[in-house]
Formats: C-alpha cells, sequence, structure tokens
C-alpha cells in the first residue's frame, strides 16, 4: 500500500515537471513569436508551473474519486476529461478581447491547458490504474 501511494505521489511529480516542461517550450514559442509574457501573464514561468501544479493535483484527487467510486470509471473519464479541458479554455477565451494580448499568446495558453491534460492522463494510467467495470448490483450492495 505505500508503495502504491509513493508511485502516486511520484506520479503526480512526473506529470508536473513533464508538463511544465513542455509547457515552457510552448510558452518560447509564443514569445518568439511576438506573445509578450508581460501582456499575457499565463506564459511566465511563475504562473504555468504554479497553475499546471494545481491542476494536476486537482485532476489526480479527481481522477482517484471517480476511480474509486464510479461503477464505469472509464465511461466517466472519458467524458470528464475533454469537459474539463474545455471548460478550462473559457478564461483564456476571454483574453482574446484584452488589450495587446496577441492571438498567438492566447492560442498558446489554450495549447497549455491540453499539454497537462495529454501528460497527466497516460501517467494517471499508470500510477492510478483503473478498475474494471462494476456491475450495477455489486455498486448497490457496496
Amino acid at each position: 500500500m505505500a508503495t502504491n501511494k509513493i508511485n502516486v505521489i511520484l506520479g503526480v511529480l512526473a506529470t508536473i515537471v513533464l508538463a511544465s516542461a513542455v509547457n515552457t517550450a510552448v510558452s518560447f514559442a509564443a514569445q518568439e513569436l511576438g506573445a509578450s509574457a508581460e501582456v499575457i501573464q499565463g506564459l511566465a514561468p511563475q504562473a504555468y508551473v504554479f497553475l499546471t501544479a494545481i491542476g494536476v493535483v486537482v485532476a489526480a484527487v479527481a481522477w482517484a474519486l471517480i476511480r474509486r467510486r464510479a461503477a464505469r470509471p472509464n465511461a466517466v473519464l472519458r467524458k470528464v476529461v475533454p469537459i474539463v479541458v474545455a471548460v478550462s479554455l473559457v478564461p483564456d477565451l476571454l483574453l482574446f478581447g484584452m488589450p495587446g494580448a496577441s492571438p498567438v499568446g492566447v492560442i498558446a495558453l489554450m495549447l497549455m491547458h491540453v499539454v497537462v491534460a495529454a501528460v497527466a492522463v497516460p501517467i494517471f494510467r499508470k500510477v492510478l490504474p483503473l478498475p474494471a467495470d462494476r456491475s450495477q448490483d455489486a455498486t448497490v450492495r457496496a
């Protein structure tokens, strides 16, 4: 049991590090293409690394809860993950109207959300594997 908890913690940390590294490349590319981290503060490392870490931890907790409680965790996560990513893009969409915000910068922020999900899902599947679907009868009895 302790080994599993250590693996989960290491998986979460690996997700944060890997997603932050990829997001660094996205931020640098956006800035090379003219986006400003002063205007779009989410392109600054102190912002995206912190937000990546928060997002990964919240996602890991949600994944673990769905894994434990859902009768069909695979089906639930196939719906929840894209919905959460889509909803997370809404604040970025609002930046399109911000003075000085380049479309490249806004699109980069949106891509960063997708990066975090693309990194997190395979790692979570490894360290928090999803159980087989439970029958409704077993769920009622539990």
